[in-house]
């Protein structure tokens, strides 16, 4: 293969890559600072700042997460070479644990806060994220560690 030339293997590898890192920088952002704040909003404008948070969010992290999910699957169906296919299946297995983290607790708990401040709501919110955290965190790891070769 010519040198500058990717294969679409190497794209679906790069984009997967570049995907799952952008999310586990920004889920450690979410965790330790932008979810944390939330105590800080004040009651008067919560139910406010939510909706916004949650559009703006949304415009972030589903293209992320969608293209994270789909060259992930991809991974496992056509592995690459230099992939192990265990290693390419504990990897999507860590992003179902995500999107399963996502749509159980973090989803339901942003529509409870939409309706307004909720201390207790926060705390829970912040203490469940810490799995979706370790999650990605353990995908980037692979990532980095060679699971994709970059």
């Amino acid at each position: 293969m010519p040198v500058g030339i990717l294969t679409l293997m190497d794209f679906v590898m790069l984009v997967h890559a570049a995907a799952t890192l952008a999310m586990t920088g920004l889920i450690w952002f979410v965790q330790l600072v932008h979810y944390p704040l939330f105590a800080f909003v004040g009651e008067d404008a919560f139910a406010r700042y939510e909706a916004h948070h949650q559009t703006r969010t949304t415009w972030i992290v589903a293209p992320l997460m969608l293209a994270e999910l789909a060259t992930a699957v991809l991974l496992v169906i056509v592995p690459p070479a230099g992939v192990s296919p265990l290693t390419a299946r504990v990897a999507l297995g860590l992003l179902a644990l995500v999107w399963l983290s996502t749509a159980a607790w973090q989803v339901p708990l942003h529509r409870r806060l939409a309706r307004g401040f909720d201390a207790p709501q926060i705390r829970t919110l912040v203490r469940s994220n810490w799995l979706r955290t370790l999650a990605w965190t353990a995908r980037a790891a692979l990532v980095l560690g060679g699971m994709l070769p970059l």
